[in-house]
C-alpha cells in the first residue's frame, strides 16, 4: 500500500483535525501517524499526517478534492509521496567532515535523498565526490566574480531540479536574492559559539576561554547571516584536560550529527517555519527505520 504525508499550517481554530481525518477516511485512507502543534503565541496551527491508501489511490487522486476542505481554514498544505526522494545539492569548501558524513549516510541508505551534485569553490573533495559517481561542480568565488559565480549556481539549481541546498561547511555568503528564492530550502551548519567567538579559529578561541560545552546549530538560511530559524542543535561536554585539537575533533562530530538530523527532518516533511522559529515534529517511535529506508 502506498504511503503519503500531508503537511498543514493555518490559523488555529476548531474543527481542523476533524476535517482532515474525515476527508482521509472518506478517501479510504488509514492514518498511521499524526503530530500537531497549536502555537498559542502566534495563533498558528501545524500538523503532519502520515497515512496509507487502503484502496491503492494515487496521491493526485487523494488530494484532488482537498482544496474544498482547506479553503474554509485558509490552509497552506502539501501532499507528499513517502517514496519520493528529495533532490539535494551539497555545497562545501575546505572542511570535509560534514560532506563525508553525508555521503556515507547516503551510500548506506540512512539518508534517503538524491544527491544531484556537489558544488565547491575549491578542488579538495573533487576525487571523493567523483568516486561516489556524483557530479562535482567547481565554482570559483572571488570578490570580483561573486555575481557571476552565483548566477552559475542558480543555473545549476534550475538545471538539476534541486529542491534543497545543504551548506556542508560552505564558507561563502549567499546573496539575499538567492536566500529569498530558496526560502525554507537552504540548510546551513555551524558551531554554536556565535556570537561570542567569531572569525578564524573559533575552537581555539573557545579553548583559550575554557569553554566546557561544544555545540553545533543547523538552521534555515535567510538574508540575516547565521540567524535563520533553527532546526536542530546539540552539545558535547569537554574538560580542562582536552586540547584545542580535541575541541576541533569533537566539534566536527557534533556538527556532522546535527546537520544529518536536520536534513533527515526536512526531507521527511517534519519541519515547519514558524516566523523566526521552527516547529520540528520528532519521528514517532518505530517510524525511524521506515523513514530511514525511504
Amino acid at each position: 500500500m502506498k504511503s503519503y504525508v500531508l503537511t498543514v499550517s493555518c490559523k488555529s481554530t476548531r474543527g481542523i483535525v476533524a476535517a482532515i481525518s474525515s476527508y482521509l477516511a472518506d478517501k479510504g485512507c488509514n492514518i498511521i501517524d499524526s503530530s500537531q502543534f497549536d502555537d498559542l503565541d502566534t495563533g498558528r496551527f501545524f500538523m503532519r499526517v502520515s497515512f496509507i491508501s487502503e484502496e491503492g489511490l494515487s496521491g493526485s487522486a487523494i488530494s484532488a478534492d482537498f482544496a474544498a476542505v482547506a479553503a474554509p481554514f485558509e490552509m497552506d498544505y502539501d501532499f507528499h509521496d513517502s517514496e519520493s526522494r528529495m533532490r539535494v545539492l551539497l555545497m562545501v569548501s575546505r572542511f570535509g567532515h560534514c560532506l563525508n558524513d553525508l555521503l556515507y549516510r547516503w551510500k548506506i541508505g540512512a539518508l534517503p535523498i538524491d544527491i544531484v551534485g556537489v558544488v565547491s569553490n575549491h578542488f579538495d573533495y573533487q576525487k571523493v565526490v567523483v568516486n561516489h559517481d556524483i557530479p562535482f561542480h567547481h565554482i570559483k568565488v572571488t570578490k570580483e566574480n561573486k555575481p557571476q559565480a552565483e548566477a552559475q549556481l542558480v543555473d545549476l539549481v534550475e538545471q538539476t531540479g534541486t529542491e534543497l541546498i545543504v551548506l556542508a561547511r560552505y564558507m561563502q555568503v549567499l546573496s539575499d536574492q538567492l536566500c529569498k528564492q530558496m526560502s525554507g530550502r537552504i540548510i546551513n551548519i555551524h558551531h554554536s559559539f556565535l556570537p561570542s567567538f567569531k572569525g578564524a579559529n573559533p575552537y581555539k578561541q573557545a579553548y583559550q576561554r575554557g569553554v566546557k560545552l561544544i555545540g553545533a546549530t543547523a538552521h534555515y538560511v535567510t538574508a540575516d547571516l547565521d540567524e535563520g530559524p533553527i532546526i536542530e542543535q546539540d552539545t558535547a561536554r569537554i574538560t580542562h584536560a582536552q586540547s584545542p585539537e580535541d575541541y576541533v575533533s569533537i566539534g566536527r562530530d557534533v556538527e556532522s550529527q546535527v546537520l544529518a538530523r536536520a536534513i533527515h527532518a526536512h526531507i521527511h516533511h517534519r519541519t515547519f517555519i514558524n516566523g523566526n522559529r521552527t516547529v520540528v515534529f520528532p519521528a514517532s517511535p518505530g517510524s525511524y527505520a521506515s523513514e530511514r529506508m525511504g
